[in-house]
């Protein structure tokens, strides 16, 4: 990237956020911190209201705005396919802003690039694993987005996944995850005294309160998540693929605690950490013979106990 284009990126990061250290444009334009003051320094000689405040970082000032942004060609075709995943993975409240914000981008595309996107547009397709009884009917994302931000409680009504009954809960939502093909949102409850995640689809009814909650009393949803790691016992397994069956453990395996792996020639050696040795060892079931254990013992065991038992149910 030339200086000139690094300037007017530079200065498009600076009104992406409220304040940027020189440290953030460092690191994310891979530069010295001299070359940053340099920088920052020729945005301001050429009439660019930088504010810089020591020790906290620069922000331009209020009222000053770049000209309408322009897009390359595969930054709106990365945006479209943004826009393709956004219909399957969020609700009817998101699915609308973001659909309003792509026809802005569209709006302000080159002729030839604006015939590039459409020519995409019907050219990519995102199909979901989702049953349609698990698809998401309520707009629920924006109203918790919102309710994060301004630290709004939520009052909910809430089917129990593992009892048949409905409850009504007031919760001061920290975050929203996407996990097991549905959305959750994390929050404290305060019928429960305690951090509980919500499956969205088990909403019955959602509102947004008048009330704001103190946000300092609650881990961020990373430092939550970091912490529900730590409390699991994760054991280790070292599991031998054979290399013309590794390739098709590529999308699952992370999701069963992978950690690494290493090519022996005929045989791929992936490592993965699981807090279920028994949901574990079921997952391996679908490779039968094309795998093999390595370690811990356990594991070995188990699997021929599960073995045993589907030679039995089998035989009858």
């Amino acid at each position: 990237m030339n200086r000139i284009d690094r300037l007017h990126a530079i200065l498009t990061h600076l009104q992406s956020k409220k304040r940027v250290t020189a440290q953030e444009i460092a690191d994310r334009f891979s530069i010295s911190l001299r070359t940053v003051y340099r920088d920052v320094k020729a945005l301001d000689e050429s009439g660019v209201p930088v504010i810089g405040e020591a020790g906290t970082g620069y922000t331009v000032m209020e009222g000053y705005r770049l000209p309408p942004v322009m897009f390359t060609q595969e930054e709106a075709s990365a945006l479209l396919l943004g826009s393709k995943l956004a219909e399957q993975f969020t609700d009817g409240s998101v699915k609308k802003h973001f659909s309003a914000a792509l026809f802005k981008i569209k709006a302000v595309l080159r002729g030839p690039d604006k015939e590039y996107v459409e020519s995409l547009t019907d050219s990519i397709e995102i199909l979901s694993r989702r049953p349609v009884t698990e698809e998401i009917s309520r707009h629920y994302l924006s109203l918790f987005q919102q309710a994060i931000v301004h630290k709004k409680v939520v009052d909910i009504k809430y089917q129990s996944p593992m009892r048949e009954e409905t409850t009504k809960r007031n919760v001061e939502p920290i975050g929203l995850l996407y996990y097991s093909s549905a959305w959750h949102l994390i929050a404290w409850c305060r019928l429960r005294n305690d951090y509980r995640d919500f499956r969205l689809s088990r909403m019955l009814n959602v509102s947004l309160g008048e009330e704001q909650f103190d946000a300092s009393t609650h881990p961020s949803v990373q430092e939550y998540l970091r912490q529900i790691t730590a409390e699991y016992q994760l054991e280790e397994a070292i599991i031998l693929f054979e290399k013309d069956r590794a390739r098709y453990v590529q999308e699952q395996k992370y999701m069963n605690g992978f950690v690494s792996e290493e090519d022996l020639g005929n045989v791929i050696r992936m490592k993965f950490m699981t807090s279920s040795m028994s949901y574990f060892g079921r997952w391996l079931l679908m490779y039968t013979s094309h795998v093999r254990i390595e370690s811990p013992d356990s594991l070995r065991l188990l699997m021929q106990e599960l073995g045993e038992k589907l030679y039995k149910h089998y035989s009858c």
